[in-house]
């Protein structure tokens, strides 16, 4: 490869990169109850320094690995507390495994690599994940990471990927737990089925591998389980093997929940990678079959079919198989650099790169006001749409493949930058905690401590990080004996001055969140 294109190259990358995961990442505020809950744990470790028990409100809390706070500790500690920090680990880990990506390319698929980091990189669920304070990404990225160097190992037969490899399991492991090496394990299983090679597997097994996976990804577990007894039972009972097999933590969804997750996911790629699955899926039956192509397939389809069968679903659960349905469309999209797309593949790609336009030109009325997403102001966002469909399919069909980067490119680019623009204040005004806090403030001039009644988990774990104090709860009698503010869910005066014994002083409300503001003065 010619040296002077690698430079561009790479600051290509790192400039999309730095916009689509780092630009604006505080636009609004934590959302969600894993974001505010996440962020406050590694406040408090980094607090009282210590890297081995995570706490929430002071409590051990036990319910994930400790990688994603340690990260955030290490942001915290340069750049202070903030949500902005809170949200970086995710975009050092979307960065990492977009560079992964094109390194693996750029040394096993030379010519594709620059397409596939950049497809990767502006997936909308690589997008949404980088920009979130969760353990999705990072689960993602090790995990895909680990599977990239597996892959290289086994075609080039170098140790080095190897080793890349069982680290990249270690921090799996330490990013979400056991999911990580139990999915590389029989991922590469079925692979070694698919070639009829046990040796596979065997030649995968390395001593001094293994050493390395055990020294980076086991000394966390046992000390936190000597300090914490309980830990084996919350983490891996409840919060594993509970969360798989049941529904006890209330997230239930069909099974076929991550067909349309994933499809959502490879968004605006989606009709390049589908076409990809199809011609794959066709070369494994023939003699000349690659067996990336095999290999790809197998790690899709594990992924998907995993977390379908279990009993608790969420979205980021299945980000792990997005960067291999990218790597698989960059390849089919390379043997067809020079062709043009027939007429349906240039209109339905061009549907799917402009489908997000209209959302993200109207999500201040899906936040605000769902019933002019049926009204006047959807015209505008419509033709628009419609207009940036009808451009990418007459430059697809005039220029051929050698237009799919700017004409997807572009526009997702634009998305993000309308979203974050346009959609940011409407998004923090009706979800995060922190315009709660805002609106408070006018009656709060002396930032008294805050109580709850009824509120969303959202909203109370929101309060927490955003006020840096264990929020008190009147349902469950945590009435504070001094002055102080109560965040209630709409409609509940009575209940209030009820649960504190003494009258509340109504002083206004959040219309946006449906919530209250109360004065209690001191016993």
């Amino acid at each position: 490869m010619n040296p002077r294109i690698r430079i561009p190259d790479w600051l290509f990358l790192l400039t999309v990169c730095g916009f689509l995961f780092c630009w604006k990442l505080s636009s609004f505020g934590l959302i969600g109850a894993d974001e505010p809950r996440y962020a406050q744990v590694a406040r408090e470790m980094l607090a009282r320094h210590d890297w081995i028990t995570p706490t929430l409100g002071g409590t051990a809390w036990l319910e994930k690995p400790p990688l994603y706070y340690w990260q955030a500790m290490v942001v915290y500690r340069i750049f202070g507390v903030s949500d902005w920090a809170a949200r970086l680990p995710s975009a050092f880990d979307a960065l990492l495994l977009v560079l992964a990506v094109y390194r693996f390319l750029r040394r096993f698929r030379l010519g594709m690599e620059l397409n596939g980091a950049l497809m990767l990189a502006t997936s909308a669920g690589v997008v949404g994940y980088a920009r979130a304070a969760s353990m999705d990404m990072a689960l993602a990225a090790t995990f895909s990471i680990a599977m990239l160097a597996w892959y290289a190992w086994f075609e080039s037969n170098s140790r080095k990927y190897l080793a890349v490899f069982y680290t990249g399991l270690a921090l799996g492991m330490l990013a979400k737990g056991p999911v990580s090496p139990f999915l590389a394990a029989l991922l590469i299983a079925l692979f070694a089925v698919s070639q009829k090679s046990i040796a596979i597997v065997k030649r995968t097994l390395w001593l001094p591998c293994i050493a390395l996976f055990c020294t980076i990804g086991l000394p966390w577990f046992i000390l936190v389980q000597l300090r914490n007894p309980r830990f084996f039972r919350v983490f891996v009972l409840e919060h594993n093997l509970a969360r798989f097999g049941t529904n006890l933590y209330h997230h239930p969804e069909p099974f076929w929940y991550y067909i349309p997750v994933s499809l959502l996911g490879w968004m605006p790629w989606t009709v390049l990678v589908i076409a990809a699955l199809t011609w794959s899926i066709r070369r494994t039956r023939s003699q000349d079959s690659d067996r990336v192509k095999t290999f790809l397939l197998i790690w899709i389809a594990l992924v998907i079919v995993f977390f379908s069968i279990s009993r608790s679903k969420l979205p980021g659960y299945v980000l792990p198989a997005i960067p291999a349905g990218v790597v698989l469309a960059a390849q089919w999209l390379q043997q067809r650099v020079s062709q043009k797309p027939s007429a349906g593949l240039a209109g339905l790609h061009a549907l799917t790169a402009s489908a997000l336009i209209f959302p993200a030109l109207m999500i201040q009325y899906f936040l605000l006001d769902r019933q002019a997403l049926w009204g006047r102001p959807a015209v505008v966002p419509l033709i628009a749409t419609i207009a940036v469909a009808l451009v990418i399919c007459v430059l697809l069909w005039k220029g051929g493949w050698r237009m799919l980067r700017i004409t997807t490119l572009v526009p997702a680019i634009v998305v993000v930058a309308i979203v974050l623009r346009f959609g940011s204040p409407p998004m923090d005004n009706a979800l995060s905690a922190r315009s709660v806090l805002d609106a408070l403030a006018q009656y709060d001039p002396h930032r008294l401590p805050v109580a709850q009644f009824l509120v969303p988990r959202e909203t109370e774990f929101g309060l927490a990080f955003y006020r840096n104090q264990v929020i008190p709860r009147y349902e469950l009698g945590q009435v504070p004996d001094g002055e102080h503010m109560v965040v209630a869910a709409h409609g509940y005066p009575n209940g209030i001055s009820k649960a504190a014994g003494r009258k509340a002083i109504f002083l206004g409300n959040f219309a946006a969140q449906k919530l209250d503001f109360f004065y209690v003065p001191a016993r």
